[in-house]
């Protein structure tokens, strides 16, 4: 089940806080960039770059983490994609209460699986 238009908004301003903070500098952000989007009932932060090959101006984004809440049980399943494309369970840190929680999880990074 999605969440309910508040819950999404409330996580949209979460979310645009927390990346707001971690944006490099405007001159940079035409090559690197961070971003974010709330679909369903999950939350993902992705790097926005330009393609490498590819007409100019097109860009690319690339995953960094994702969170799922889980209505049921009330929390939030924080995610990582690896080499595979595919996402996996963050395993130091699987759930956790909030989305505040997990964005503290991806700042802390313990394995380097978010940030390198």
């Amino acid at each position: 089940m999605a969440l309910s238009e508040f819950e999404t908004k409330r996580c949209e301003q979460i979310a645009k806080r927390y990346v707001d903070g971690r944006r490099p500098p405007p001159h940079i952000r035409p090559e690197l960039d961070i971003g974010y989007r709330v679909k369903g009932q999950s939350v993902e932060l992705f790097e926005i770059r330009p393609v490498w090959k590819g007409p100019p101006g097109e860009k690319m984004e690339h995953p960094i983490a994702k969170t799922t809440y889980v209505k049921t049980r009330g929390i939030w399943k924080i995610f990582w994609q690896r080499a595979d494309l595919k996402w996996h369970r963050y395993d130091p840190d699987a759930e956790v209460q909030s989305l505040e929680d997990f964005l503290a999880v991806v700042e802390r990074d313990e394995w380097g699986c978010f940030y390198g």
